[in-house]
């Protein structure tokens, strides 16, 4: 690749610049290891001055009206399908997705800014009667100054998307830290939206670890506002460091998604969603389907559908067609992933596919590892509760769907849930019932859509939402304005003899 060899830059206040130490660190592609580029190893100083130019930057971009901030992210929109097959390219071989996944990540930021570019014409308010008479009232949104936005690896293009795109048009400005596991990704990222006419200081990129980097933004008193995808642990660290300046902090973390399978569904569209659900991306989405709650009476059809299915997929470099599964991210994933399949071994759970590291065949050096099914696996057992974030997913039988409910919300996530029904009544108290920020009807866990809440409930977040109409409330603030115009003081709730 071109990218191979080349030094790359922070981009602070309109220039492209090295970190202050001038220390660097390579990112590589997980399918072979080969180098694809070389990047600043930032630290404070570094995340210090891109607040400085972001805040002198917003200023004026706060000024800009909102249909003209809208434009820009049209234009960035536009370019990011004119270089979708470039960016899906380069995603294959950074972050390892199969190449219809990676364009699927690009068009999801393609549609965003497209969404968000409409926003510039609406950013709607409210007006509400007055209870006084020749007096107006109406609400407005404002922007709020500095956004710090911490990104993963897993959706390099998409989620940067779903918080940038919104904070621009929002009025706000950027200080963006990417996952040093894709930093090439977000690169593109920044360089295609200055093309279409960010100005400058408005959007910031800094390389550079979580523990440097991300610390020093969530810490930063001129940041008001942290948005952060990422671990539950890292979340709870983020808000404990950002309690002392009360900022407003949006967090997306970890999922324990289920699809239950009941006995009246459609088994061949039931399998053709799990399949894709659980090891799509190689299992690495928050969404991830990792447990399949199974009702008695199709358990055993259902579990030999899914592992003939299973080993019927291709692993290989996204780059190369006919590849279903690519690799993970890193070795220390590839770890941690197997290390569950011996959990799940342990707590006498029955492997019944896959369950190692794959090599061999052309994988050569890449993070591979085989799509992995256990059976009668009790809801209590860890693979059961804890997010593995690889291509791992646990059988569990149930009685009748009461149980099937108990056992899909019997976690500490709540971020998305599936039900396989053909009976109307079950599937409207499934959408009543699962304790889930998002239930999909016959249909897997992944495949939320922008013009509608993304995020979830208890310990897979904060309470706040991406995407749709909610996104705005991450990056703005509400404002009350009374207008009277009577000439006369008038005093609201109290009593008068009119």
């Amino acid at each position: 690749m071109a990218t191979a060899t080349k030094t790359f830059k922070n981009f602070i206040g309109g220039e492209w610049v090295d970190a202050a130490s001038g220390e660097t660190f390579e990112t590589t592609s997980p399918a072979n290891g080969d180098v694809l580029g070389v990047f600043p190893r930032s630290d404070v100083e570094d995340v210090d001055r891109a607040v400085e130019a972001a805040k002198a930057a917003y200023e004026d971009w706060r000024l800009v009206p909102a249909p003209h901030r809208g434009e820009i992210l049209f234009r960035f929109g536009r370019l990011l399908a004119d270089h979708k097959d470039e960016l899906a390219e380069l995603m294959a071989r950074e972050m390892g997705k199969v190449l219809p996944e990676a364009a699927g990540d690009v068009q999801e930021a393609i549609d965003m800014s497209f969404y968000m570019g409409g926003e510039g014409r609406r950013l709607f308010g409210h007006t509400t009667p007055s209870e006084l008479r020749d007096k107006f009232n109406m609400s407005v949104r404002q922007p709020i100054g500095v956004i710090g936005v911490i990104t993963p690896w897993n959706f390099p293009i998409a989620i940067p998307s779903w918080k940038i795109a919104p904070a621009l048009v929002c009025g706000n400005t950027i200080v963006f830290k990417p996952a040093t596991d894709t930093p090439l990704l977000g690169e593109r990222f920044v360089e295609l939206l200055v093309e279409a006419g960010v100005p400058a200081g408005v959007i910031n990129i800094v390389h550079g670890g979580g523990g440097a980097v991300g610390d020093r933004l969530v810490r930063h008193p001129d940041v008001p506002v942290i948005t952060l995808t990422g671990s539950r642990e890292t979340g709870i660290e983020v808000m404990r460091n950002a309690a002392e300046n009360l900022k407003h902090i949006h967090l997306e973390l970890g999922g324990k998604n289920a699809i239950i399978v009941l006995d009246d569904a459609d088994l061949d569209l039931a399998v053709e969603g799990i399949v894709w659900s659980a090891f799509g991306t190689s299992g690495q989405r928050c969404t991830a389907a990792s447990r399949v709650i199974v009702q008695q009476g199709v358990y055993d059809e259902l579990q030999g559908r899914l592992v003939g299915a299973a080993e019927q997929l291709r692993l290989g470099p996204g780059w190369e067609q006919g590849v279903d599964v690519g690799p993970v991210i890193n070795k220390r994933a590839l770890e941690k992933i197997h290390s569950y399949t011996e959990i799940g071994k342990d707590e006498g759970a029955k492997l019944l596919t896959g369950g190692e590291v794959a090599g061999g065949d052309g994988l050569g050096d890449g993070n591979f590892y085989r799509p992995t099914i256990f059976g009668d696996v009790d809801p209590e057992m860890r693979v059961a509760q804890e997010e593995i974030f690889g291509p791992t997913t646990a059988l569990i039988p149930v009685r009748d769907v009461d149980e099937a409910v108990r056992v899909s919300n019997g976690i500490e996530y709540g971020l998305s849930s599936s039900i396989f029904t053909r009976d109307v009544n079950t599937a409207f108290r499934a959408m009543r019932d699962l304790e889930a920020g998002i239930t999909y009807i016959n249909a897997g866990t992944i495949g939320a859509e922008v013009h509608l809440p993304f995020g979830g409930t208890k310990n897979t977040g904060n309470g706040h939402r991406e995407a749709g109409q909610a996104a705005l409330d991450v990056f703005t603030e509400w404002k009350s304005i009374y207008v009277d115009y009577s000439g006369k003081l008038q005093k609201a709730q109290i009593d008068t003899a009119e």
